[in-house]
């Protein structure tokens, strides 16, 4: 394995710390609970996408790239801090948005604009001609573009979760903790892919449970597939000998409410707990509906009484500022 030596543009604040939800526990009467703050990785005010970036940046430059190009929702965190990670790198940064341009920008969208973005409205069936059309356009332009996929979810993306599990484990063996189950939400699938590949490597023998926030399918396989795709592509990359099966990667469904960035009483549930028994912010698309998931999944029994579950917070909180008639 060459971790060491892979091409990595330093973006992120880490360590991120560890914390215990005392006051959650005691209210949801359930498994021992412990969180993993990666809302606090620092740029762009923080998020999961930070790690990925470093690894990202780091090979767009040892290429010798000179703008990124991403795409997402409006709401996107992954292109708020991608547009930061290109500003604090001295590259362009050109972003392909799902829908209209609305009149007033909030949110992620806000903090865009304040990096420099460029942005390009389209539908979402556009996506991926638009990619192709605009690299050809800035390489006519004379520009050296590096695309970036959605979520930065590849295997060189993924690579930033391999490291984020070695530092998890190297916090909880030196506080001497255990954990006995780590649930995040799962979308574009390269975090997922990341943990689970980063479980191997570091050795953590507990149980992932991936929370799909805008998947509904599990008799097809599809996600699965894809995760694991991703997972041995990032083994490739960094050298390390090991294979995965979709059958090895867990899906926890039924959690997709009214689609992709619909919220509802299950994301305001557990925003409001949360903020108002334990001062963090969870966003309404990722981390929201992921917490409310593992609030069900406690309810219903899926933990016993004796574990330890770790909440592994993605961030995403600036969408909240565009969503405050969702969630009153």
């Amino acid at each position: 394995m060459h971790l060491e030596t892979l091409p990595r543009f330093p973006l992120a604040c880490l360590p991120t710390p560890w914390a215990e939800l005392p006051a959650l526990t005691r209210t949801l009467r359930g498994p021992r609970l412990l969180i993993k703050r990666d809302d606090q990785t620092g740029l762009a005010l923080g998020g999961n996408k930070v790690r990925k970036l470093e690894f990202l940046v780091g090979q767009a430059l040892a290429e010798g790239a000179d703008t990124l190009v991403t795409a997402g929702a409006a709401q996107s965190n992954h292109c708020r801090q991608t547009a930061a990670a290109a500003a604090r790198a001295g590259l362009r940064c050109e972003l392909i948005l799902n829908g209209k341009q609305p009149e007033i920008p909030e949110g992620n969208l806000l903090l865009d604009r304040l990096f420099g973005a460029q942005e390009y409205w389209i539908e979402r069936a556009q996506r991926a001609a638009t990619f192709a059309a605009l690299e050809t356009q800035l390489r006519a332009l004379g520009h050296r573009p590096h695309l970036i996929p959605v979520g930065g979810s590849n295997g060189v993306g993924a690579t930033g979760y391999v490291v984020a599990m070695q530092e998890l484990m190297a916090q909880l063996h030196a506080t001497g903790q255990r954990v006995d189950h780590i649930v995040f939400g799962s979308s574009s699938g390269g975090t997922q892919a990341g943990i689970l590949l980063g479980a191997r490597v570091a050795g953590f023998t507990g149980r992932l449970h991936g929370i799909s926030i805008d998947k509904n399918d599990p008799e097809h396989l599809e996600y699965e597939i894809e995760v694991a795709q991703i997972a041995n592509a990032c083994a490739e990359y960094i050298g390390y000998d090991t294979h995965f099966t979709p059958a090895e990667v867990t899906m926890v469904y039924g959690f997709a409410g009214e689609g992709y960035g619909m919220v509802g009483d299950l994301e305001r549930e557990a925003i409001y707990l949360m903020a108002r028994q334990e001062g963090i912010l969870l966003d309404p698309v990722y981390a929201g509906r992921a917490f409310g998931g593992l609030i069900h999944l406690i309810r219903r029994g899926t933990f016993r009484p004796e574990e330890t579950v770790l909440f592994w917070h993605t961030g995403g909180a600036p969408a909240l500022f565009a969503y405050a008639r969702d969630l009153f």
